[in-house]
Formats: structure tokens, C-alpha cells, sequence
């Protein structure tokens, strides 16, 4: 399978970039086809500027402002996300991604009258998610999990009707111990070699 890692981290010592890179090696030891895009690294720019905002119902792959990003959705049969929660939430980099890059004429469709959205990324038949979470799990159910709607819902719903998906989570992060990040990082490990 294709699969386009999403990372997302200032840090490049960080305990996520562990996590990158034991998710990434146990895509490839399970055969997949990787591509690592690492938004720090390429300096990704989040904002949408008011001229791409104005043409944004009216974006294709021809005028994509990022075209490479688009490219790689084309591209990708899975997509595993690899990042920090903050704030219940996505990084902003990673929301801005989303936000610039799955746009209408590249990952959907908006039909001229009445009817519903229609999916250009339906090649797209699993997602999965990598991250840590300062708080326990139980408080990060009653806040809602945004990060875990986000894309886990709202992007799988634009994916294949049969998507399968993964979380991962490494709650209270904040009181983690070596040993409990490296047994998280171990799970990781498994779970991605059968991805």
C-alpha cells in the first residue's frame, strides 16, 4: 500500500519524532510504500492568504497552491498521522494542512445545485493516527476529542465508504515515565507492522 506519513512537530528530538520514526519503519517492515512529509522540516506554511481564500471553491489540481501536496493525496492508499495533541486538538500546522491542501476540486467535490459533497480521495481506505496527549483519557472524552473527530470523522468521511482506521494515543503524557513511552513506542511497533 501507499502510504503518506503526516508529521507534525517543532522538535526534532522530540518523543513524537521517536514516534515517526517507529511508525515509519514498521510501515516499511510491513511492506508498505512510504512517503514522510514533515511539515516543520518543509517549513509548511498554515495560513491561507485572502487571494487563495477567494478561489478556493473555484480550486483543481491545475491551480492547486500546493500542488505537491495534492500530488501526494493522489498518490497515497493510506494516511497515518504522527503528531501532538495541543489543546485537545490538532497543532495549528497540521489544521492549516488540512485546511490549504484537502480543498474542493482535489479531495471533493461541491455540486453546483442542490445534493451532497462527493469524495475525489475515495482511493484512500485507511487512516491512521500516532499522538500524545497531555491529559488522561477520560478527560480528553469529555472535552470530545476534536483532534480525533477531526480526522477520524470528518477527513475518513471523504475516504473509501469501507476506510478502515487506527488511534493511538499516549495519554497524560505530561506524567509519562521512560518506561511508559517505551512500551507506548513498542505498541506502535505492533500496530503498524500489521497496518
Amino acid at each position: 500500500m501507499r502510504v503518506l506519513l503526516v508529521y507534525c512537530h517543532p522538535v526534532p528530538e522530540s518523543y513524537a519524532a521517536a514516534l515517526r520514526d517507529r511508525t515509519l519503519g514498521a510501515l516499511k517492515k510491513a511492506g508498505h510504500e512510504v512517503e514522510l512529509l514533515d511539515l516543520y522540516a518543509i517549513g509548511f506554511d498554515p495560513i491561507i492568504r485572502a487571494d487563495e481564500h477567494r478561489a478556493y471553491l473555484n480550486t483543481c489540481m491545475e491551480n492547486h497552491p500546493l500542488p505537491e501536496h495534492a500530488k501526494l493525496l493522489a498518490w497515497a492508499e493510506g494516511l497515518v498521522f504522527v503528531y501532538p495533541t495541543w489543546w485537545y486538538g490538532l497543532p495549528a500546522m497540521l489544521k492549516g494542512w488540512l485546511d490549504r491542501v484537502w480543498t474542493p476540486g482535489t479531495t471533493f467535490n461541491i455540486p453546483d445545485g442542490p445534493g451532497p459533497i462527493t469524495s475525489m480521495v475515495s482511493h484512500i481506505r485507511k487512516i491512521g493516527v500516532v499522538n500524545t496527549c497531555g491529559a488522561p483519557r477520560w478527560y480528553s472524552f469529555l472535552i470530545g476529542q476534536p483532534g480525533r473527530k477531526t480526522l477520524l470523522r470528518g477527513v475518513r468521511a471523504l475516504c473509501a465508504k469501507s476506510c478502515r482506521t487506527v488511534w493511538m494515543a499516549h495519554y497524560k503524557m505530561d506524567q509519562s515515565t521512560p518506561e511508559s513511552r517505551a512500551a507506548f513506542l513498542d505498541k506502535v511497533d505492533q500496530r503498524f507492522s500489521r497496518f
